[in-house]
């Protein structure tokens, strides 16, 4: 289960495959009985016979005895199928069983009565959705479709116990996988919902790795300038995300993470390049980061180090205009 969640939530979990429908197959070996024909003969007979298998899996979905198996060996094999999400999507009545799995755990949400095999179980459910959302050419109608909006209240949930900490970790995996791929139109539909809040929730009490996730997913929210507008438009929200991220920071001085860091450290920087964001972060950004608190952490990271020092640069050195009385953040809280 650990490498289930591993694999959803950074890494290749977040790649992209071919279109629907797949590479054209290759032409059939030269005759002549080569070992470089048979090998090729052996190799597309593989490749069938796991179609094969990942198609039968697909229609045990819609059968309630056998579905329970069919998540579980999907969500092995999703790296495996690169069309597995266009399969999916396409498939009849596949997303609406995916979705009943999601909605059938919502009543043991509040209170908090998940046990681990309904989380492992809907988890796996979600590993699919995210291949779906993952894919070039089912990205946008999995958005039209309002989709993630169905996990949100895995996001809301406050249990620190391992089992919502799983269903919260699954739910961000397949957010960051719509991040991954810098579109406004992506960011634009997030926006108008309530997930930077969630984010933050997440990031002040979740495990290292949902708060790694979490804050990667607001750093490429704010990469966009949707996304930096957005937050940076009132004080509230810019004090909100600025309090979340400080709290970060001084647990970090505790517990040490490279990777959280890096994301943190990356939040920051895009503040920084709003005036009125840079302006308040002259004042508010943690000493933590200005000292050398972090010098062992980001020892080995050279690309974090330079987000660092562009930061700071940033927020010593005035590069804006001097903005007029009340233009900044002050005046508006």
């Amino acid at each position: 289960m650990t490498n289930l969640l591993q694999s959803l939530s950074i890494n290749a979990a977040f790649g992209v495959g071919a279109g629907p429908g797949g590479s054209p197959s290759p032409p059939p070996p030269p005759s002549g009985g080569s070992a470089h024909g048979s090998a090729g003969v052996a190799t597309q007979g593989n490749n069938d016979r796991k179609m094969t298998s990942v198609k039968q899996l697909v229609l045990e979905l819609c059968n309630s005895d056998l579905r329970e198996n069919a998540l579980l060996e999907l969500s092995k094999k999703r790296e495996l199928y690169q069309d597995l999400g266009p399969l999916l999507w396409n498939s009849l009545c596949t997303i609406a069983v995916l979705l009943q799995e999601i909605v059938s755990i919502y009543p043991v949400l509040s209170p908090p009565n998940l046990t681990p095999t309904q989380s492992n179980r809907v988890c796996n459910a979600l590993a699919l959705l995210q291949c779906v959302a993952s894919h070039p050419d089912t990205r946008m109608v999995f958005l039209d479709a309002h989709i993630p909006l169905y996990l949100y209240p895995f996001l809301n949930t406050t249990s620190t116990s391992r089992q919502f900490e799983y269903l919260r970790l699954t739910s961000l995996g397949v957010i960051g996988a719509l991040v991954k791929v810098d579109d406004t139109e992506i960011i634009s539909f997030l926006l108008s919902t309530e997930i930077i809040p969630l984010c933050l929730r997440t990031m002040e009490m979740g495990s290292e790795l949902s708060k790694t996730v979490a804050t990667f997913i607001v750093q490429k929210i704010l990469l966009d300038d949707l996304g930096l507008d957005y937050i940076c438009t009132t004080a509230e929200r810019f004090f909100a995300v600025d309090r979340v991220l400080g709290n970060m920071v001084a647990a970090l001085a505790e517990q040490p993470s490279s990777r959280l860091l890096k994301h943190i450290i990356g939040c920051y920087l895009r503040l920084s390049e709003n005036p009125r964001a840079c302006e308040a972060l002259r004042s508010c950004l943690p000493d933590m980061l200005r000292d050398a608190t972090f010098s062992s952490c980001l020892r080995e990271d050279q690309t974090t180090t330079r987000w660092l020092q562009t930061l700071l640069y940033n927020v010593a050195v005035n590069r804006a205009p001097p903005m007029q009385a009340g233009g900044g953040f002050e005046h508006m809280i």
